[in-house]
Order: C-alpha cells, then sequence, then structure tokens
C-alpha cells in the first residue's frame, strides 16, 4: 500500500497493541495490518505515501459503505421475500443510518485507535460512524466478502436487526411530516432564523407551520437539525390524526 517504513514499524509494541486491539473487535487476525492502520488515519494527521499521496480512511470509509449496504440489501432480501424495492430500500436505510453507524462505533470504542493532530474530543459525532465503515473496508480488502460478510452479521445484523421494530423505527420526522402534508394536501413551511442568543456556539430556530397554523417551534446548532426537532415535535402533536389518515 506504499506505507513509508519511518512511520510504521511492523515490528513496535505499538503495533502489537493495535493488532490485539483489532483481533479482538473483529474476531479473527488481520492478515495485512497496514489496511486497518488507514481505516483509523485523519485527515489531519498529514501522512503521504512514498508518492506524495494523502493517506486517511475516507477511502476506505467509502469501500466500507458500499459493502455494509450490500450485506444488509442481501440480508433484507433473503428475509423479507414478500418486500418490494421501496420497502427494502427504506429498510436498508434505517440500519445503515448515520445515527445507528455512530452508535456502533461508539459501542466498538473505535475512536481510541484513531490517529489525528487535533483533539479527539474536537471531532463530530459522525467520526464514530465514518472509522466504522472504513473498518469495513479494510475487512474487505484484508480478507475478502466472506470474513466482511461475517463481521457485519456479528456486529450489526445479528444484535441490532430485528425486522419487526425496524418497521416502527423512524429515520426522519421531517419525511413523515413532509409526506403527511402531501397526503393530506396541507401546505406547511420551515421558517428558519439564525438565533445566537447568550449562546457562544451559533444557533438556528425554526418555526413550522401546517395549514397556517403553528405546530411547533425548536432550537439547534444547524439547521437541518432545527428543522427535525420541530418536526419531530409537530409529530407527537398530530400523531393521532396521522395515524388515522
Amino acid at each position: 500500500m506504499g506505507f513509508p517504513s519511518n512511520i510504521f514499524n511492523s515490528h513496535s509494541k505499538k503495533d502489537g497493541d493495535f493488532f490485539l486491539g483489532m483481533t479482538k473487535i473483529l474476531g479473527f487476525k488481520p492478515k495485512k495490518l497496514d489496511y486497518y492502520k488507514r481505516a483509523f488515519l485523519h485527515r489531519s494527521a498529514n501522512i503521504k505515501d512514498k508518492d506524495g499521496t494523502p493517506m486517511n480512511y475516507e477511502r476506505l470509509e467509502f469501500l466500507g459503505d458500499s459493502m455494509l449496504g450490500t450485506i444488509i440489501s442481501k440480508h433484507l432480501y433473503d428475509q423479507v421475500p414478500e418486500g418490494d424495492e421501496g420497502y427494502l430500500t427504506k429498510m436498508r436505510s434505517k440500519i445503515v443510518s448515520r445515527k445507528h453507524l455512530n452508535e456502533l462505533g461508539k459501542d466498538l470504542e473505535l475512536i481510541k485507535f484513531v490517529q489525528s493532530r487535533i483533539p479527539k474530543t474536537h471531532f463530530g459525532e459522525n467520526i464514530h460512524g465514518n472509522v466504522f465503515e472504513a473498518l469495513v473496508g479494510a475487512i474487505y480488502l484484508d480478507r475478502g466478502y466472506k470474513y466482511c460478510e461475517k463481521f457485519i452479521s456479528q456486529q450489526v445484523i445479528d444484535p441490532y436487526v430485528d425486522i419487526e421494530q425496524l418497521e416502527g423505527k423512524v429515520i426522519s420526522y421531517k419525511s413523515l411530516i413532509i409526506e403527511w402534508c402531501q397526503k393530506q394536501k396541507k401546505t406547511f413551511d420551515y421558517n428558519v432564523y439564525e438565533d445566537t442568543g447568550n449562546d457562544t456556539l451559533k444557533h438556528f430556530a425554526v418555526k413550522l407551520t401546517i395549514g397556517g397554523k403553528v405546530m411547533a417551534k425548536a432550537r439547534a446548532t444547524s439547521k437541518k437539525k432545527a428543522e427535525e426537532r420541530a418536526s419531530k415535535r409537530a409529530y407527537y402533536a398530530l400523531q393521532d390524526r396521522m395515524e388515522k389518515s
């Protein structure tokens, strides 16, 4: 893979600890440790290979995302023979949602392996899911599809995938609200504005109006989060009507 020899020494104690840590998480011994090292290499580490190409986990994250989607799709295809394309797609989205992947990464404590030049406390929530996907990509390159499938089955499918529970799990309250409004031919509007107030961090406030009536208000550190929070409040206010329609 072109790793600089002065960065990764395969005989160091640090490598031995990393090997043991990976073996414990994976349930099998890695063959090519370099793949796994790259899976935890943040771009802030500013490490390049012998050709000067930046090295980090992002390409492995892309590969892992594809492998995760493929294996989950195959599982759903086998387990839900009556499910149509739309149903299977929705179920897969629930399993591989960013929130769920972040939880998986946290459960495995993957962040402790991340190499970076910035404090880990400064990372956002998505770092946990990102390195989980990168780890899946590393497994595929190191041991192939079967080992990748085994790992995903043990860490994702067996402990977390319950079809009946997933059917009732909401991914996006905003999507539910919009879909319901469209079906009921009701107008809706998310009025979002910057609302710093006395907070050190910039906040956004949102006012959700449905049919000309204000249904919910919320604040968050991003427009997307504020809209989702307001949508959730509106959903619980309208839940009885939405379920009957």
